[in-house]
């Protein structure tokens, strides 16, 4: 279930193309227990809950599904649960949503299947506040003063992330200017609440808006005065079409990912085949979430026997005990689903043992054309946090 006509498009497509890949190596050998994977996609378009709910019940009624394994669908708020818990299928998903956490844990006889393949955007939230805590504790970045101003999207996903972002400042010795501003899109008037922002004189700004382009747009207005800042783009910036749009005016921007593609060499040989296969263009960081999830549905359903289609709860409950049971080092890190809120736990925000959780990556963002930079957290990073050229031109304390 992508999003393949809204919003998320670009997205979308990443998450087709993990899909097809996971699938395709998974085939040639065999498959599970010697069945081959069939894919069926069906696009949610602006990923409301009707959107969501009709394709999960085609999956299910008209395909007979197995499973259902994505990306995100931000916006249905855990409706389709209902349809896939009926059908007592697996369920793994990507929709970075701390709700998934209460709705499994309200009956988690009927949500066994339901699983979220990363962690959830609270974790965002407090991550940011502590990177921005190790930047200063270890003297990469000498900030100017204390104060932090949030810009947050009107999605629940954005606005719990904003939240947490505030919650977390008084704890590492930040100052929050106001409370998180909330806007509905990149055409607000930009200028009056940058302005505004500005009479704050904060040393970041963060917004948790996700989409890609809405993003690159707020950029662009952004670098038209830029403020004297450090400044965190959430999660879209990532994506390939976010740096087409602004070009070199992205170059230092931050950007976090609490699902993305370490520089190791299992990730290296991924982006390679990834980018080989679906072009330069292409943003492997995106697509290895499904596929990651694919691959290690794949391996519980081998350890667990069979897989079940809907009706056959008993047999996927085994599957969804297997998920649960086995850690995968997939090529995004550590695949380890939390006995309770049975979505991935994050590392370092919820643990200090790489080998138990999955990195939040901050990436620094260079050229158009050229790789964003991994800054944080080791033992991944394979850069050094540089000063935005807007900071290193200005003439600040």
């Amino acid at each position: 279930m992508i999003p393949l006509s809204g919003p998320s498009a670009a997205d979308a497509r990443e998450f087709r193309n993990g899909m097809l890949m996971a699938a395709d190596e998974i085939n040639q050998r065999s498959g599970i227990l010697g069945r081959k994977i069939e894919l069926f996609f069906e696009d949610t378009g602006s990923q409301s809950a009707p959107e969501v709910v009709r394709a999960a019940r085609h999956l299910i009624g008209h395909h007979n599904v197995h499973a259902i394994i994505n990306g995100y669908n931000i916006g249905s708020q855990n409706s389709e649960y209902e349809v896939i818990a009926d059908a007592g299928i697996i369920y793994i998903h990507h929709n970075t949503l701390l709700q998934h956490h209460d709705t499994v844990m309200s009956d988690p006889d009927r949500y066994f299947g339901c699983f979220m393949g990363d962690p959830a955007e609270y974790w965002y939230g407090q991550g940011f506040i502590k990177f921005l805590s190790w930047l200063r504790e270890t003297g990469q970045w000498e900030p100017r003063n204390s104060r932090i101003a949030i810009i947050s999207g009107n999605k629940p996903y954005s606005v719990v992330i904003a939240n947490a972002m505030a919650s977390a400042t008084g704890q590492f010795g930040w100052d929050l200017v106001k409370r998180p501003i909330v806007v509905k899109s990149s055409t607000e008037n930009w200028d009056e609440i940058l302005d505004d922002i500005r009479a704050h004189d904060p040393a970041v700004l963060a917004t948790t808006q996700f989409y890609s382009g809405d993003l690159a747009r707020f950029h662009l207005k952004f670098m038209e005065n830029p403020l004297p800042c450090l400044l965190y783009l959430q999660y879209g910036a990532m994506h390939r079409t976010f740096s087409e749009i602004v070009g070199d005016k992205g170059k230092g921007a931050i950007v976090g990912t609490v699902i993305g593609l370490p520089r190791d060499e299992i990730g290296k040989n991924f982006s390679r085949m990834y980018t080989e296969r679906f072009g330069a263009n292409s943003t492997p960081e995106v697509g290895c979430q499904p596929y990651t999830s694919l691959h290690h549905y794949a391996i519980a359903a081998a350890i667990a026997g069979r897989t079940g289609g809907p009706g056959e709860a008993q047999v996927n409950r085994q599957v969804a005990q297997c998920l649960l049971n086995y850690t995968y080092r997939s090529v995004a890190g550590t695949i380890r689903y939390h006995p309770k809120w049975q979505s991935v736990v994050p590392y370092p925000d919820a643990v200090r043992d790489p080998s138990l959780g999955l990195p939040h990556l901050f990436y620094q963002i260079q050229g158009p054309d050229q790789e964003r930079a991994l800054i944080a957290p080791e033992p991944y990073a394979d850069s050094q946090f540089e000063l935005p050229p807007w900071l290193n031109n200005a003439s600040v304390g």
